[in-house]
């Protein structure tokens, strides 16, 4: 379920070719070697490291293929949120209390965080992806649609090769080439690895401290900010400017009461926060602290994003959210027909895929004011048939 973690993250690796891409892979794979040479890795670790690569078009498949992030944050946390993963969660929480009371005191970052990872990521650590990482990481490479954030990938892949701690033939995780109980890039692992449980070696598939400090690290090298909250549900107001809610908006506590949003349960932290309706003005409704902003350094899926948020808020006692009585939503085909025409009137969406990601929910804000509709982000047919 992870895109990309952790891409975002200075450059271990530095190449004069990251864009390079595409052609005959054999070849592709030839220039890999040279440029690993020249990286200063030894001839034979290189060699070893490519000997037997082939390119997996199932990775592909799995790349082009993620409708499961078409699906608006209701219907999306409902598949991905069961009774039987809170109640493993609690049971997870409970074996690993004392590596979760360390990861607080070292990394500052609460234990739903991570329980929340782990269950989205790998189901706890039973589904790690039987992809081999080195022909997926080369696969993505070569293929032309994100090189820049694979290729890098591969050297640091070598790097952990060179230490004896990956297995060309053998290593196996993610269709994105992240390995482990939390889905760790190899970057990641040569940055944040970390020895949780003392015998010496960083084991993020077997050994579940190793994989749960690791990402604590990881977070903490994101810039989690140490006994923060980072999501909390909230009640709107009947009327209010909807323009001004949205991720990357953020206001004070004391802003939002004077506007009528309080707290659903308890009382609201003194921090700035961005107001997040993800399905409108009349579904659930959550305040995003700065830390939130963080999980998206993890995923850039807004979806996934804000139901791995809540999720961490849930498996640390917080009720389910209410969901309100939002507006009909698009069905895949018209939210293609919704975007083609947002880039019609002059808005960037990115691709037309049919997902409601930041660029296309942007874009939508912003013709629902024109257009004198309520500015909450969140397309309808009204909005569909207006344009």
């Amino acid at each position: 379920m992870r895109i990309l973690s952790g891409i975002f993250a200075a450059a271990l690796f530095t190449s004069p070719a990251l864009a390079q891409c595409g052609g005959g892979f054999n070849a592709f794979v030839k220039e890999l070697k040279s440029e690993a040479v020249q990286q200063g890795f030894d001839t034979s670790t290189v060699n070893g490291f490519f000997k037997g690569v082939q390119q997996d078009n199932t990775v592909l498949k799995a790349d082009r293929a993620q409708g499961v992030f078409q699906k608006p944050f209701i219907d999306f946390s409902r598949h991905l949120i069961s009774a039987n993963r809170i109640e493993r969660g609690q049971t997870m929480s409970r074996k690993y209390d004392a590596v979760f009371d360390r990861i607080e005191r070292e990394y500052g970052v609460s234990r739903g965080v991570l329980l929340a990872f782990w269950a989205f990521e790998t189901d706890y650590g039973a589904f790690q992806g039987n992809f081999n990482t080195r022909n997926a990481l080369v696969t993505l490479a070569h293929d032309c649609r994100r090189p820049e954030l694979f290729r890098p990938q591969i050297f640091a892949a070598i790097e952990l090769y060179d230490q004896g701690n990956f297995d060309p033939t053998r290593t196996t995780g993610a269709w994105a080439g992240e390995i482990g109980m939390v889905q760790m890039l190899p970057r990641d692992i040569l940055e944040n690895g970390v020895d949780g449980d003392g015998d010496g070696k960083v084991s993020l598939k077997t050994s579940a401290p190793d994989a749960l400090m690791s990402g604590a690290k990881m977070l903490s090298g994101l810039g989690w900010q140490p006994g923060q909250p980072w999501l909390q549900e909230v009640t709107v107001p009947k009327q209010m400017d909807w323009s001004l809610s949205g991720p990357g908006k953020p206001r004070s506590v004391s802003d939002w009461q004077a506007m009528g949003v309080q707290a659903r349960n308890g009382s609201l932290s003194n921090l700035p926060a961005s107001l997040i309706l993800p399905q409108g003005h009349n579904g659930p409704a959550f305040l995003a602290y700065p830390n939130f902003d963080v999980y998206f350094e993890w995923n850039q899926s807004f979806v996934y994003v804000l139901t791995a948020a809540y999720f961490g808020t849930r498996l640390e006692g917080a009720q389910i959210y209410d969901a309100g009585n939002p507006a009909q939503g698009l069905s895949g085909a018209q939210m293609k027909q919704l975007q083609s025409k947002l880039q019609a009137h002059g808005h960037n969406v990115g691709k037309v895929d049919g997902i409601l990601g930041a660029g296309t929910r942007a874009a939508v804000q912003a013709e629902q004011a024109r257009l004198g509709l309520p500015a909450d982000a969140w397309p309808t047919t009204e909005l569909l048939g207006k344009l």
